[in-house]
């Protein structure tokens, strides 16, 4: 009897031992699986950037003839003679016709007041209102005219004129460009954090482009719906992508 059970303590201790083994056999097993899959998943996300100057190749420039009276007819006529007048000033600065368009005239009828300032509906005066739009290549003589125009005041008509526009027409081409050297930007910020973290880039999981900014030179001004500047004839266009990289 003292035999069979000290076999059977001998039997449980066995047992024990080898449970316990296998446990720490499996633990380290796992483990070892687990930090592989954490080495596999490991990534690197990076942000590279691409920039450029551009010079604006269109310049957009509106200008404003107003005339009033209480007769529609004499302030129709006053209109066209200042039009006329105006037509006359840009051809003589260089603007050449085709690059004038003038919209259809806005009038504004002006109702008498009573004493208590309430509106009637007695005709006290027309107000005629006629644009005067530029559009041209010529840059530095729109933004001129843009500055001088307003000389006309001295002959009497009263002209507004209204800050000029600068666009750049290639700018659909430079974006894909952008894009280009902003990708090759982020690539190399990858590899080099990983290698100075003793690993390699691995293949490219995820990519995003941002939005452009077009910002006057030297700005510092951005927007999460992109920006762009049409208040200077010289530009800075700027991209962004995120890239996200596995690492080896």
């Amino acid at each position: 009897m003292g035999n069979n059970k000290n076999h059977s303590w001998l039997g449980l201790l066995l047992l024990g031992v080898f449970l316990s083994a296998g446990i720490i056999i499996a633990t380290l097993v796992i483990s070892k699986t687990v930090e592989r899959v954490k080495t596999q998943n490991q990534r690197i996300q990076v942000k590279g950037f691409a920039e450029r100057t551009i010079t604006s190749d269109i310049a957009s420039w509106s200008g404003q003839i107003t005339t009033r009276s209480p007769e529609l007819v004499t302030a129709y006529d006053n209109l066209q003679a200042d039009l006329e007048k105006v037509l006359s000033y840009l051809q003589q600065q260089g603007i050449r016709k085709e690059d004038v368009s003038i919209p259809s005239v806005i009038t504004t009828i002006q109702y008498k007041r009573t004493t208590q300032g309430m509106s009637t509906n007695i005709v006290e005066g027309y107000i005629l209102v006629q644009r005067v739009n530029i559009t041209s290549s010529n840059i530095e003589q729109v933004a001129d005219i843009a500055n001088k125009v307003t000389v006309l005041i001295k002959e009497g008509i009263e002209f507004d004129s209204f800050s000029p526009q600068y666009f750049y027409t290639k700018l659909d081409d430079m974006k894909i460009e952008l894009l280009g050297e902003a990708t090759k930007n982020a690539g190399m910020r990858a590899k080099q954090l990983a290698e100075n973290s003793g690993s390699k880039v691995g293949s490219l999981k995820y990519a995003s482009q941002g939005v452009f900014q077009i910002t006057p030179v030297y700005s510092t001004q951005i927007s999460d719906y992109g920006t762009y500047d049409t208040t200077t004839i010289k530009k800075s266009v700027k991209a962004v992508v995120t890239m996200e990289y596995s690492i080896q």
